[in-house]
């Protein structure tokens, strides 16, 4: 099979298959009753109080259980979301966005944005293929234009007294830096704020609309493709086209899945840990000034907002019948994984409930753990870095402008949506 034959138009069709196919729950939407029977992670309460809830959860039910998504389960202490991160066993990532679909069973080892969606064996030779475009080495030579870009959406802030911290600064920062690894047009950035908002905050909607949304996110994926077999370049989607597995070429259902994983998951993340550090510098003058005044505390204080507000809950189906923490799960019942709750867990930290800005041992899990340890973790430190060193920099007295106006993401990547700052 030749690079120009793979990207057809029945590739397409097959793609929009793959990712369409699976059993559908019906949608149960609306207030929870109790959080220990009927949790949802979709609600606005959840949104707003998610660190309140796992607390909760964590002292009097530590494996919550919902019956809403066909039946999923929420593991709250860092003992049991690490024991599940690491039991490829019992647990498949043929899915890893509770929904209310639940992909086919012959999805597996693979699924449809490997290798995030894909179970060993297969995995380790899916992820070994993007760790050379992750190295520190090669994170390092973004930082010079990530860092001048930073100063530029800055620089865009004269004659403001009020910024949204979210939507003018942290969320543009990841989405320059992916579409420049990936060698997507700067112009699509509302297309790329649509498709995380559909993947991963609309994961509850209307199966119809996910579905269409779906194929637009498909569609402009394949169309970079085939931009980039007439017009070939040094970056990752041309990387991608060219790479080898087992020999051969990568089927497009493989290429156009991991470029998924790379947009969605590039962006989102790292633009909501910008914006929760920037979030509680805000609310918090005394961290503030600390860090403006003694840059050299800066890395720890990176270090310990990744540990207190983490932004990514991953999710596993049950693979086989498994007891843990106490509980029963079924085959095909979903569990989330919560790393932000395993990082608050106070058996694990001492002090888990502080923000500590200047912590000495801090081995948390924001970027998850087990197999599936976020690739880009060297990429998401250099942004939030970079971030919050022109930031406080340039602008050392900033403060929430209206701290009601501030509105958390729902769904499995937690972070501030927007975020009114007035600026000195």
């Amino acid at each position: 099979m030749t690079v120009d034959d793979r990207f057809t138009e029945e590739a397409r069709q097959e793609r929009l298959a793959q990712v369409q196919l699976g059993t559908v729950n019906e949608i149960v939407s609306g207030p929870v009753s109790d959080w220990t029977t009927d949790f949802s992670h979709f609600e606005e309460e959840y949104a707003e109080n998610a660190i309140e809830v796992w607390d909760d959860l964590r002292g009097r039910c530590p494996v919550a259980r919902t019956e809403r998504f066909g039946g999923a389960w929420l593991p709250t202490r860092y003992e049991d979301v690490a024991a599940i991160a690491y039991d490829t066993e019992h647990f498949t990532s043929r899915a890893i966005i509770v929904s209310n679909v639940r992909p086919p069973l012959d999805l597996a080892p693979v699924g449809v944005a490997p290798p995030i969606s894909s179970d060993p064996p297969f995995h380790h030779d899916a992820r070994k293929l993007l760790l050379p475009a992750f190295t520190k080495t090669n994170v390092a030579k973004q930082e010079i234009t990530t860092r001048a870009f930073c100063h530029s959406l800055i620089d865009g802030f004269a004659g403001r007294d009020v910024v949204d911290a979210a939507t003018d600064y942290g969320m543009y920062i990841p989405m320059r830096v992916i579409a420049d690894m990936l060698g997507f047009p700067q112009e699509d950035t509302e297309k790329f704020v649509r498709f995380v908002e559909n993947a991963l905050e609309g994961a509850n909607g209307p199966i119809e609309e996910r579905q269409e949304r779906g194929m637009a996110l498909s569609d402009y994926l394949f169309e970079q493709v085939r931009d980039h077999l007439d017009d070939p370049r040094d970056d990752l989607t041309t990387y991608l086209i060219n790479a080898e597995l087992y020999g051969q070429r990568l089927s497009p259902q493989h290429v156009v899945g991991t470029m998924t994983l790379l947009l969605i998951a590039g962006i989102d993340t790292t633009w909501s840990a910008i914006g929760a550090s920037l979030w509680h510098l805000a609310k918090n003058p005394q961290d503030r000034k600390r860090l403006v005044e003694d840059p050299s505390l800066r890395p720890k204080a990176v270090e310990e907002f990744l540990r207190a507000y983490a932004p990514v809950t991953m999710a596993r189906l049950v693979k086989e019948d498994v007891e843990l923490g106490g509980v029963q799960m079924k085959k095909e019942d979903w569990v989330l994984l919560p790393f932000p709750a395993a990082n608050r867990d106070p058996e694990r930290f001492e002090r888990a409930d502080e923000v500590i800005i200047d912590r000495e041992v801090n081995r948390h899990a924001a970027f998850g753990l087990g197999i599936h340890r976020c690739v880009g973790s060297h990429l998401a430190r250099m942004e939030l870095t970079v971030a919050l060193d022109v930031w406080l920099d340039r602008i050392p007295e900033f403060s929430l402008a209206d701290p009601d106006a501030v509105r958390w993401s729902a769904g499995q990547i937690r972070g501030p949506r927007a975020l009114p700052m007035r600026i000195g």
